[in-house]
């Protein structure tokens, strides 16, 4: 297996508050592309079987820093995406939505010329991949479904932590940085919550229509999801695996990248 930073930890996110995560590789191939109102931003990586990530809520495409490299390493070909009004991602004034998210990575895969691809998605990426899936299962060879819930049943009251400070103040930090509207981060912070509280709202029904392989990966530690909500994906979707990662919360692929990367190649692997 290829690892990198295979001892580093950041487990209150101290170093990604002051510095970010591992930047990007300089050679990105750079893109962006106008769908539904916004311009998305991608960049690529590598060759090989196609791996998309796809950040959590108010991050974006360089908090995936500590996994390009290994992925590409291992012969896949990487592909990262600003989700619209996050990091270089513009977005106008449409209410968001998760299905809203999913079309938005079908166009880049479109643009791309990627008939099929594996979905990394972490948090609100995660509910965007599964979205993507359900929608256009020809389009997905499986799901890697970290850290999120499908119905509102599946989150736990909101706790505030240093960690989860961190976190936020680095969210923020690179927002002014990098978006195209850099005093818009209350207004941006806002209508991603209006999503996240209202959405996404999957029945059991709809998950036992779910034809793609999924596996749900749940940190013992995650501050935001249930873990009686992950096992219930896991026993609902059709053919899905249930990973728990031990030592970390939602922030996992940041705090111990070795430990995030190691289930991720397991998932690629099988799905070789």
């Amino acid at each position: 297996m290829t690892t990198i930073n295979a001892d580093f930890t950041d487990d209150d996110l101290a170093l990604f508050a002051h510095s970010g995560a591992t930047p990007l590789p300089a050679d990105a191939v750079v893109g962006s592309l106008h769908h539904a109102g916004a311009s998305i931003w991608h960049a690529s990586f590598g060759s090989g079987p196609t791996v998309i990530l796809l950040h959590g809520g108010l991050g974006n495409a360089g908090n995936w820093g500590h996994q390009i490299r290994p992925l590409r390493e291992a012969g896949y070909r990487v592909v990262v995406v600003d989700t619209r009004g996050h990091g270089r991602s513009t977005r106008d004034d449409q209410r968001y939505t998760y299905h809203l998210l999913a079309s938005d990575v079908l166009a880049v895969m479109d643009s791309l010329d990627i008939a099929t691809a594996a979905l990394i998605g972490w948090s609100d990426g995660a509910c965007t991949a599964l979205v993507l899936a359900d929608q256009h299962p020809e389009r997905v060879s499986g799901v890697f479904f970290f850290a999120c819930n499908m119905d509102p049943s599946g989150t736990l009251p909101f706790v505030p932590t240093p960690v989860i400070d961190n976190c936020f103040a680095r969210h923020k930090a690179d927002y002014a940085a990098l978006s195209a509207t850099p005093d818009d981060f209350d207004a941006f912070v806002e209508a991603v919550g209006s999503m996240q509280r209202t959405e996404p709202n999957y029945s059991a029904t709809d998950l036992a229509a779910i034809r793609v392989p999924v596996t749900i990966v749940h940190s013992t530690g995650d501050e935001f999801i249930r873990p009686e909500h992950a096992a219930y994906l896991a026993a609902t979707i059709p053919g899905a695996r249930l990973v728990t990662l031990d030592g970390v919360t939602h922030f996992a692929p940041l705090q111990r990248p070795a430990v995030f990367n190691a289930a991720l190649l397991d998932f690629l692997a099988a799905r070789s």
